[in-house]
């Protein structure tokens, strides 16, 4: 069986009305939560996207209940007496994805054992595991490497540990958390993460009964519990990909509204997606993003940790920029592989640069290695249609997007990866009026 393709005709606005539901980057972390307990979790506002699939699938394999209604997006978890797969079938099931280290925490505290498989993902850059196998060994679990990946013990429980992270990674945060909500004694996590993601992941964790508190300097403190009880929670919605179909509406001159979409996730969005010269309106149920008509502004950018301009905002809106009058400079403080996509884009018509210096207002942690991590964009130039080979989640729908703003007919494979992060988004193509058809 071929990978997917997708014949796009561009050069039409897309226009009408879409939903976003819950974020890919909580809901299967929640999802892995819920092996906290032996009580049944309920979550909503649930995507129907492929690392929901995944997490169900490795759930049960470890002995859990799952129902997932997929029309309502509402999944019932009753984890029960958990066991360890066999190895094989967690690798097969894992597939690509990240998210079995998160299990480590959960698993330590059910079975005193857990197991890692070869990690994947996308490659835009290195994403160290590093973090995570050092907060778990602090907290006392032992590793032993194997044929088939990481094995860990715990046999005596985990123990409390202060965490420094040099970095604040928004992973090595989660697997903190999974890891000292059951620990014994108080966690200090200083340099964490806050993404609003992080923050549900909290709410999450103090319905089942945790002790958490969030100070205002990145410091997170975990008080552990001896047991925690179900939950039931609603998601938070997808700002990513409320970003991304936002910056569709801009670069293909359009009017969007994204049904779902929350103003408070995503003020600094909206804060750029204004300055570039788009237009939206706030509404309770969404937010409405649109074209005005007229030239687009061109403008720096500076991707950042929260509450700075997320990365995943970054590649949609560099399309975007693909039609604004000037110069505008990106540069990229999160991720040190990120610009791969550019070279499509300069296929299709686009005039970007990129550079190993920090084009930015700060020097970042990459401005002394060897990646280009900084690019500059000339425009407005005319996009035309071409043949495009997807490279990640992200940079894939952003060359979507430049197909639909193209003139001209694209090609687009391995479409297939959208899937993981994008609910139902050939759906949601036709239903904005785009040329589509899936070729093979």
């Amino acid at each position: 069986m071929g990978e997917a393709k997708l014949k796009v005709v561009g050069g039409k606005p897309l226009k009408g009305t879409i939903s976003v539901r819950g974020a890919k980057n909580f809901v299967p972390k929640a999802m892995v939560a819920a092996l906290l307990t032996e009580e049944t979790s309920v979550l909503r506002n649930v995507p129907l996207i492929r690392d929901v699939d995944v997490v169900s699938a490795l759930l049960r394999a470890h002995g859990a209940q799952v129902d997932y209604d997929q029309q309502a997006g509402e999944i019932t978890i009753t984890p029960g007496k958990l066991h360890l797969p066999n190895p094989f079938e967690v690798e097969r099931l894992a597939g690509s994805s990240r998210i079995p280290i998160l299990f480590c925490g959960p698993l330590l505290h059910a079975l005193g054992e857990a197991f890692i498989p070869d990690l994947g993902g996308c490659h835009i850059g290195d994403r160290p595991v590093d973090f995570h196998l050092a907060v778990l060994e602090d907290f006392g679990a032992r590793r032993r490497v194997t044929d088939f990946g990481l094995h860990l013990s715990a046999p005596k429980g985990l123990t409390a540990r202060k965490v420094s992270l040099p970095y604040p990674s928004v992973g090595a945060t989660e697997q903190t958390l999974l890891a000292a909500v059951r620990a014994e004694g108080l966690t200090e996590l200083s340099g964490a993460a806050i993404e609003p993601e992080i923050m549900d992941l909290i709410a999450v964790l103090q319905k089942m009964g945790a002790m958490i508190t969030v100070d205002t300097d990145r410091t997170i403190y975990i008080e552990g519990v001896k047991e925690l009880h179900g939950f039931r929670h609603r998601a938070l919605g997808d700002r990513i990909e409320a970003g991304s179909w936002a910056c569709a509406a801009l670069a293909t001159k359009g009017d969007v509204t994204i049904l779902g979409a929350q103003q408070e996730p995503m003020m600094n969005f909206l804060n750029i997606f204004r300055k570039i010269g788009g237009q939206f309106e706030v509404f309770d149920s969404g937010i409405r993003f649109w074209h005005p008509g007229g030239k687009l502004n061109s403008l720096p950018l500076e991707t950042d940790v929260h509450p700075g301009f997320m990365t995943d905002w970054q590649q949609p809106m560099v399309v975007a920029l693909t039609q604004a009058e000037g110069v505008s400079i990106v540069h990229e403080t999160v991720y040190e592989n990120r610009f791969g996509f550019v070279e499509a884009l300069n296929k299709m018509g686009a005039h970007i640069q990129v550079y190993r210096e920090c084009l930015g207002s700060k020097r970042c942690r990459f401005g002394r290695e060897n990646y280009f991590h900084s690019a500059v964009i000339q425009g407005p130039t005319r996009l035309q249609g071409a043949e495009i080979e997807v490279p990640d989640l992200r940079g894939g729908f952003s060359h979507l997007i430049a197909a639909l703003a193209a003139d001209g007919e694209s090609v687009v494979s391995g479409v297939d990866i959208i899937n993981r992060g994008y609910e139902h988004f050939m759906q949601k193509l036709r239903a904005l009026g785009s040329d589509v058809e899936k070729i093979s």
